[in-house]
């Protein structure tokens, strides 16, 4: 008898029409579309669930609906007009990723690879919030007695150096482009060497390290350069974290 994990489609994709876009089932060849509301099918724990959002109905009860159909599904919500704000409700329901409907191939592949590897997957603007938000907060807390600067941070180059003040501020890719007078190209460029030379998993993470405020400088693993969920080289991904002190999820955004 053939076993679950081979009648599994490895991704489930469930959306309004039933129909797979054509940039899905370029990135996904051996993918499953169903219409919401369909019978689902048998599936295993790697199995990713993606659900387009009808823009007719209330996201969270169609959410809420397919997690109480599958529970534990790792799912992924696609957006045909993304919104921050439904962005964070969703993720406060337990997703495991967020992005646009429409998507390109290699986005929606760089998706799977992070929520697979146990992290969460959120657009620019709301890790820009976040990030914003972070840096706020930090400012107005003294850091403890004994901190100092990450000694990490003296393996920047001075350039590298303005680059990660400015990420860590907030900053997209573009924006630290403009206010350097450089190409996106290089701040890509000068971020993947930032990332892993910091061993930072992510750009929350590059801030703490910025401020002094890394909780485990010693047990690192990297993560993207940008803002893509792109694994740094010679690098494990994280894994999700856990309240006794294990590794933080990992958060990856799409790219700025």
């Amino acid at each position: 008898m053939a076993s679950l994990a081979s009648k599994s489609p490895p991704h489930l994709f469930v959306s309004p029409s039933g129909q797979a876009l054509s940039r899905w089932l370029e990135a996904f060849p051996r993918l499953q579309c169903l219409k919401i509301g369909a019978g689902l099918p048998a599936r295993d724990t790697k199995t990713l669930v993606w659900l387009r959002l009808d823009p007719d109905q209330a996201a969270p009860a169609q959410v809420g609906a397919l997690m109480a159909k599958l529970p534990g599904a790792l799912l992924i919500v696609l957006a045909d007009q993304p919104d921050d704000e439904q962005a964070l409700s969703l993720f406060s329901s337990g997703i495991r990723g967020y992005c646009n409907a429409h998507s390109t191939s290699a986005n929606l592949r760089q998706v799977a690879q992070v929520v697979q590897a146990g992290g969460l997957w959120i657009g620019p603007g709301l890790m820009n919030r976040l990030l914003v938000a972070t840096s706020k907060a930090l400012a107005v807390t003294p850091p403890p007695a004994a901190a100092g600067p990450d000694p990490r941070l003296a393996s920047l180059s001075p350039r590298e150096l303005e680059v990660a003040r400015l990420i860590a501020g907030g900053a997209s890719n573009k924006e630290v482009g403009r206010s350097m007078d450089i190409s996106e190209r290089t701040v890509k460029a000068h971020a993947g060497a930032i990332f892993e030379k910091l061993g930072a998993r992510d750009r929350l993470h590059l801030a703490l390290i910025m401020n002094g405020r890394d909780p485990a400088p010693t047990a690192l693993s990297g993560s993207s350069p940008g803002q893509g969920g792109r694994p740094a080289k010679k690098s494990a991904p994280a894994k999700a974290s856990r309240s006794g002190g294990g590794p933080p999820r990992k958060i990856a955004a799409a790219g700025s």
